[in-house]
């Protein structure tokens, strides 16, 4: 992936070196969760004029929600809370290639997602990146690395400890930039699903159903944050961003942390009952939808009947 010629955002935060102690590995599974200012935005729009922009304002219609805006003390897997209190601060790590591809993936989303938003004729407000070792502190609580990445709808900001690339590499077998890119634009679809109103529907259904209720409601939450990061992908590739091999690398992520093949690995047999994220084959599928289309609309995950 071309990310070096992306547009680096500024809104991160570094927390790393600055947390430390507790946490251990990451576990097979977890949160899954360019310098051209308005002349960006114009031209991803042109991109986007095979569907009417008037249109695209349906996207605002219908839909489900995704994290609580309070979150409970026990969250779904992704959007961590709880563990030991950080230990003393130390100042942040100096700049490493996966700090820098996260900021510019990161800068590439808000244009994307900024064009789109203005072509639904609302305004789109970027999250905030939070860069972090071991564990952080949020408004949604304590979280440790082991967490995995995750997005916390209370304080818009996506949390990633960019340890993870290397366990998504070397313990999930997906390696590659795409791959990365993959894990923080899945994040900002949920950012997108809290600027869109369905955080707030989804936390009012999860109030009204049991626990598997809840896992169903969870999946489709994750598979439409998946479908996002796919609308995502089809721009970058649009704008020539991708290379050979990239949608290979984004797809083997998506099955990689797909929860059946999590559940074989930890435990060694498959309960589609617990799953809260989605099989790998249903990761895949509604990443390739967004990859495919470029459309928001067609993440209605919702409203399909067969996932």
């Amino acid at each position: 992936m071309r990310w070096g010629d992306m547009r680096e955002s500024q809104n991160v935060e570094d927390r790393t070196g600055m947390g430390g102690g507790g946490g251990g590995g990451f576990p097979l599974g977890g949160g899954m969760r360019m310098g051209f200012g308005s002349l960006i935005v114009l031209v991803i729009v042109g991109l986007i004029f095979g569907i009417n922009p008037l249109e695209m304002l349906g996207l605002m219609g219908g839909g489900g929600g995704v994290v609580q805006q309070a979150p409970p003390q026990t969250a779904p897997p992704g959007y961590g809370p709880q563990t030991a209190p950080p230990s003393k601060a130390t100042p942040p790590a100096p700049p490493t290639p996966e700090k820098t591809l996260s900021r510019k993936v990161l800068g590439d989303t808000e244009d994307v997602w900024t064009a789109l938003f203005k072509a639904m004729g609302t305004r789109y407000e970027p999250p905030t990146l939070v860069l972090f070792t071991r564990q952080v502190r949020s408004a949604c609580g304590l979280a440790s690395a082991a967490s995995g990445p995750f997005y916390c709808s209370a304080d818009s900001k996506l949390y990633l400890d960019t340890a993870f690339f290397d366990e998504l590499s070397r313990r999930f077998g997906a390696p590659g930039d795409f791959a990365q890119a993959y894990v923080i634009a899945h994040e900002v679809g949920h950012h997108v699903q809290n600027q869109l109103g369905t955080m707030r529907q989804f936390d009012a259904q999860m109030q009204r159903t049991d626990d598997r209720g809840r896992n169903a409601m969870s999946v489709r939450l994750e598979l439409q944050a998946d479908c996002y990061a796919g609308v995502w992908g089809f721009f970058a590739q649009k704008r020539n961003l991708m290379e050979p091999g990239d949608l290979e690398e984004g797809m083997r992520a998506a099955a990689a942390v797909g929860d059946d093949q999590i559940q074989k690995r930890t435990q060694g047999y498959v309960v589609p009952e617990g799953f809260t994220h989605g099989s790998a084959q249903q990761r895949q599928r509604w990443f390739k939808t967004g990859l495919e289309s470029g459309d928001p609309r067609s993440c209605n995950t919702f409203e399909a009947r067969q996932l």
